[in-house]
């Protein structure tokens, strides 16, 4: 199982822009078209887990054009998954101006040693965070934690 975080629309729109300005500039004959290149990697990029859940391994992923990279790990003793929601703000640029864009997301964690977590999976659809949860206690065999409301309940 591989889940990736979301990318916020507009760190996709820059990334998008940093390509073709760097084609033109490339292609203009400016050596400045590299350096556009390389930060739009930046913006382009998606971070995320997999789970390899028959070896009980994982490992924290990084992603770029179907590329995915990252170290495989053994998966400590989990003690039980929760699912979140939380407000996730970024901060546009437009211009000379900024704001903060505020949004709903919902978490799923898996808790071990207590208090330490490994964050497995981020989405707005609270039915497929469950779903996800779902799926991964199955195969731990470990209880879910239904943290998305203000009274925490056990599935």
């Amino acid at each position: 199982m591989i889940f990736t975080k979301p990318r916020p629309t507009p760190k996709l729109i820059y990334g998008v822009g940093l390509v073709l300005l760097g084609i033109i500039s490339i292609i203009s004959g400016q050596y400045l078209g590299f350096m556009f290149m390389a930060i739009s990697l930046y913006f382009l990029k998606r971070d995320g887990i997999e789970f390899n859940l028959d070896k009980n391994t994982y490992r924290e992923i990084t992603s770029l054009f179907g590329l995915t990279i990252g170290q495989w790990q053994d998966f400590p003793e989990i003690e039980y998954i929760s699912v979140f929601k939380t407000d996730q703000t970024s901060r546009v640029w437009v211009s000379t101006a900024s704001t903060n864009v505020t949004s709903t997301i919902v978490k799923v964690n898996l808790f071990y040693n207590t208090n330490r977590k490994i964050e497995a999976f981020v989405t707005e659809d609270t039915q497929k965070a469950f779903d996800v949860a779902k799926e991964i206690a199955t195969v731990l065999n470990v209880d879910v934690l239904d943290a998305t409301e203000r009274e925490s309940k056990w599935l």
